[in-house]
């Protein structure tokens, strides 16, 4: 075999195996960013849930705790906020962390009427929405190690060939970390 036969042999290899690492590279890529998105829906699934539970609810402390109107209010407004929240992870972070906030608040008023806990359909609606925010916990902690895992291959090489934007986690507001206030 002649040795420029040879050279262009191997040349072919060379370039063969680096199209197809840059392809199989590239596919993965993708695959961890849809992966992002479907952990990302999850969590929106699950805010869903949670907003159709809200109505009921607030509706049954209302039959309780009617001079506590501006706590179901702002429970409402929240939930109003986001279901018009636009589709940026940003704005639907902030929406949703309102309506945690403003459901801590409710569920320390329903701490002051004992007959309410004690009613068969507030602990439902309690223990649904209770469910709820387990998954919804269950939810970001998936989605935060989906953008973990995408974000550190697109640092890494070759990922880093291809010029992916990071993804943002899921991070819980300030007003969240305190636990609210409980008094008889």
């Amino acid at each position: 075999m002649k040795p420029t036969i040879i050279v262009v042999v191997i040349l072919l290899a060379i370039l063969l195996i680096g199209g197809c690492g840059y392809i199989s590279t590239k596919n993965g890529l993708i695959a961890q960013k849809e992966e992002v998105s479907a952990a990302w829906s999850q969590i929106d699934n699950q805010l869903k849930r949670r907003s159709d539970l809200i109505p009921n609810l607030v509706n049954t402390v209302k039959g309780y705790a009617k001079h506590e109107e501006s706590i179901l209010t702002a429970v409402s407004e929240a939930r109003a906020k986001l279901a018009g929240a636009s589709t940026d992870l940003a704005s639907r972070a902030k929406a949703e962390s309102e309506l945690s906030g403003a459901l801590s608040r409710l569920l320390v008023v329903v701490e002051n009427y004992p007959q309410l806990k004690s009613d068969a359909n507030f602990r439902t609606l309690q223990d649904e929405l209770s469910g709820t925010e387990n998954r919804i916990a269950v939810a970001r902690k998936e989605y935060n190690d989906r953008v973990r895992a995408f974000n550190t291959a697109i640092k890494q090489f070759p990922g880093s060939l291809f010029h992916f934007e990071p993804c943002s986690y899921f991070e819980v507001a300030e007003q969240e970390k305190t636990a609210p206030k409980v008094e008889f």
